[in-house]
């Protein structure tokens, strides 16, 4: 049984040790080749460092992290010390490497359970971990397209906590619009030549390491218009301990995640090495990408979990009002959870940031088990993975704010940072917007729409067996009509791909309550209690919503298509 504390405000310890062991059934995963030098006992000593590390050395700075942003003079960064701490002990427990092979000083760990651990350190401090996480991407994009070479010299000294990785994508005048790229690069002899602006670059400049590795998406001279002629470069922050023509203009200062460096930089004649083949940039890119998508989901449901941990602790402890039928004006305060519109927003709360740890976790777990069913359901899931926590468990913290009152909105309490960090994710990685057309135009469209039957056999198999599936059956009949009278019309269907989005969350979510209750099955105890009286609450409560968007979608209505700028005043 693992030490860690049950009682935690920044995670729950209990849900994560039923999700995997009990719903996911984690422990399976050794009877693979890759795990096989794992076992519960392993998982758990990973789990409690991880909470040990992220209450210790994380948490405490979480505040002064966002009171005291990162500073720039015109020549160096300057951020406060505990991060620079807090990342060396994290690259020391190993966690950094944890999915990587063993030949590369990985650990082998399965994703399913490296995203739990990981989950402690985002719901911490999320500003911090967000190096550590954009590090571990670029470490994967370079393990799985880079050179032997380029793994030696790049990713093993990530590994070893000397060097952080970023990505760079969005340039001043192209954000999401990656066709619109315009930085180039020159070869010259075995090595490139890289000039150009990118903005928005998380950790894009510190101190924090040795040497920072920027992976760049830039144009070859006589490459093609749009993301077909896009490149992927690494370009080093420092080559030889000089500066390598990588200037910072300047930091954006964000509502959020105000630890985190986030960087407009300068390209100037700067050497870089190609990734892969010229052309496939994107492709490449992609690689980190999807992981970041899911970095983004989990972190959005960290943050909703612990901010949905310090409301319930809030609501037993403050006394105020008393029950409706006390005549007597002396009869002492209750505490505050006794009032059914702070219980409302508790279990609303609950459900949305266990439901959406339930995702993160069974996304995650396809990771650990690669079939081209898994494969294809994940490729359906990711755009939910990302877009449905950055909505549903930012109103668990926007809940918590309201729980808490008048004091929920000052900084002298933490839930109104946890709100402002949490709202950056509907736009981190892909806007929200963009994850709905991505799922409405891509992935169920894709191979004749095996990828959403797929999913809608998975849902229906699980509400088939469950006495609360009557309306999740219901929901997926609906779905599947919705999204082929949509396909007759594509582009009066992705004007409106949001609502899809937010239904086909709403019934993925379901999915996962579902399938909770099932592995809950009539196990006696509050937990499981929780659990059951969560399910209910979601199906009855928060599935009805998605009959007003399929309606809409159903409609054909055109309003935002025909909409003229100028009447909007």
């Amino acid at each position: 049984m693992h030490t860690g504390c049950m009682n935690s405000k920044v995670l729950s310890r209990r849900d994560l040790d039923f999700l995997l062991y009990e719903w996911l059934g984690v422990e399976g995963l050794t009877a693979r080749e890759r795990f096989a030098d794992h076992s519960r006992e392993t998982f758990d000593a990973f789990l409690d460092v991880s909470q040990q590390i992220a209450e210790r050395d994380f948490a405490p700075h979480n505040r002064k992290n966002d009171l005291n942003e990162p500073t720039f003079d015109g020549e160096r960064v300057t951020i406060i010390p505990e991060v620079s701490h807090a990342l060396r002990v994290f690259a020391e427990s190993g966690l950094l490497g944890a999915t990587m092979d063993a030949e590369h000083g990985g650990l082998q760990l399965p994703h399913v359970v490296q995203r739990a651990c990981f989950l402690w350190f985002q719901a911490a401090n999320t500003a911090t971990s967000a190096y550590a996480m954009l590090t571990g991407g670029n470490a994967h994009l370079l393990l799985a397209h880079g050179t032997e070479e380029q793994i030696r010299r790049f990713v093993h000294p990530m590994l070893e906590g000397r060097f952080t990785g970023t990505m760079c994508l969005s340039e001043p005048q192209a954000g999401s619009s990656l066709s619109d790229v315009t930085t180039r690069a020159v070869k010259d002899g075995e090595k490139y030549r890289v000039t150009g602006g990118k903005m928005w670059i998380s950790g894009g400049d510190h101190e924090l390491s040795e040497n920072i590795i920027h992976l760049v998406l830039a144009r070859v001279a006589g490459a093609p218009a749009g993301v077909k002629g896009l490149s992927l470069f690494i370009v080093p922050k420092l080559i030889d301990g000089e500066r390598n023509g990588v200037t910072l203009a300047g930091l954006n200062h964000k509502m959020g995640y105000r630890g985190t460096t986030n960087t407009v930089l300068a390209f100037d004649n700067a050497e870089g090495e190609l990734v892969g083949e010229e052309g496939r940039g994107l492709q490449y890119m992609f690689h980190m990408m999807n992981e970041a998508r899911i970095g983004v989901g989990s972190g959005a449901v960290a943050l909703g979990y612990t901010g949905y941990l310090h409301a319930l602790d809030y609501a037993r402890e403050r006394l105020q009002g008393r029950p409706v039928d006390a005549k007597d004006p002396t009869t002492p305060p209750v505490p505050i959870i006794n009032h059914s519109d702070v219980r409302r927003m508790l279990l609303a709360s609950k459900t949305y940031v266990e439901g959406g740890l339930a995702l993160v976790l069974y996304a995650a777990k396809l990771l650990d088990e690669p079939s081209p069913e898994n494969d294809l359901l994940l490729d359906v899931l990711t755009p939910v993975v990302k877009a449905w926590p950055s909505q549903w468990c930012r109103l668990a913290d926007d809940h918590a704010i309201q729980i808490h009152g008048g004091y929920g909105y000052t900084r002298e309490y933490p839930v109104e940072q946890f709100y402002r960090d949490n709202r950056l994710n509907s736009i981190h990685e892909g806007t929200d917007g963009i994850q709905a057309l991505d799922l409405l135009g891509r992935k169920v469209t894709m191979r004749g729409g095996a990828g959403l039957a797929l999913l809608l056999d998975k849902i229906r198999a699980t509400a088939s067996g469950s006495d609360l599936g009557a309306p999740v059956l219901a929901a997926c009949d609906r779905l599947a009509a919705t999204t082929a009278k949509l396909w007759a019309d594509p582009a009066t269907a992705l004007v409106n791909a949001t609502a899809y989005l937010d239904a086909t969350g709403h019934l993925v979510v379901a999915w996962m309550w579902l399938s909770q209750l099932e592995a809950a099955g009539d196990r006696e105890g509050d937990f499981y209690d929780g659990k059951r009286v969560a399910a209910k609450y979601f199906i009855t409560h928060e599935l009805p919503r998605i009959g007003p968007m399929l309606d809409l979608l159903d409609s054909g209505d055109t309003l935002l298509l025909d909409l003229e700028d100028a009447w909007l005043g």
